[in-house]
């Protein structure tokens, strides 16, 4: 399957699935994108004392926190950003899925965990290099895929 294929069949996953299969898929996808060690390669530089503080408390609390709470939160954030560019790839990796899932949980669109799907594909791809002509071939993505399927479509075999 190559990457268009699977964004495609990821897409059509998402849009044909109850809407408790998509907050469950959403809330497992989103946890696993604000691990803790993804933060641990940003520099000191790289955000202010209150932006790690409030990248700290959304990561820690995603599944609790509402989305007014979370928009605050990434507003601080981004105002505590102190690089113009080369931000920490795992800070933002971070920063893109409490985004998308802040704006899942205040609008309930389903393009937001779409795009939750893809930052964790895309995570796994920065692991592994997946082959753009066969993303399934590792492992790891082919898991990863099969992990999305599991929870997108409870009755698929």
């Amino acid at each position: 399957m190559d990457y268009s294929e699977l964004e495609a069949e990821i897409l059509r996953l998402i849009v044909g699935a109850t809407e408790g299969s998509v907050r469950a898929f959403g809330e497992e996808t989103v946890t696993r994108l604000v691990r803790p060690e993804l933060l641990r390669g940003a520099a000191e530089d790289e955000l202010t004392d209150e932006a790690r503080a409030a990248l700290t408390t959304a990561c820690a609390n995603v599944l609790t926190i509402s989305a007014a709470e979370l928009h605050d939160e990434l507003a601080t954030i981004y105002d505590g950003i102190l690089v113009d560019d080369g931000l920490d790839l795992g800070v933002l990796t971070v920063i893109s899925a409490l985004a998308h899932w802040q704006s899942y949980l205040e609008q309930n669109r389903r393009g937001e965990v779409y795009e939750l799907a893809i930052r964790s594909i895309e995570d796994i791809d920065q692991e592994v290099s997946a082959d753009l002509d066969d993303f399934l071939a590792t492992p790891e993505m082919a898991a990863e895929y099969e992990r999305i399927r599991r929870l997108l479509a409870p009755d698929a075999k």
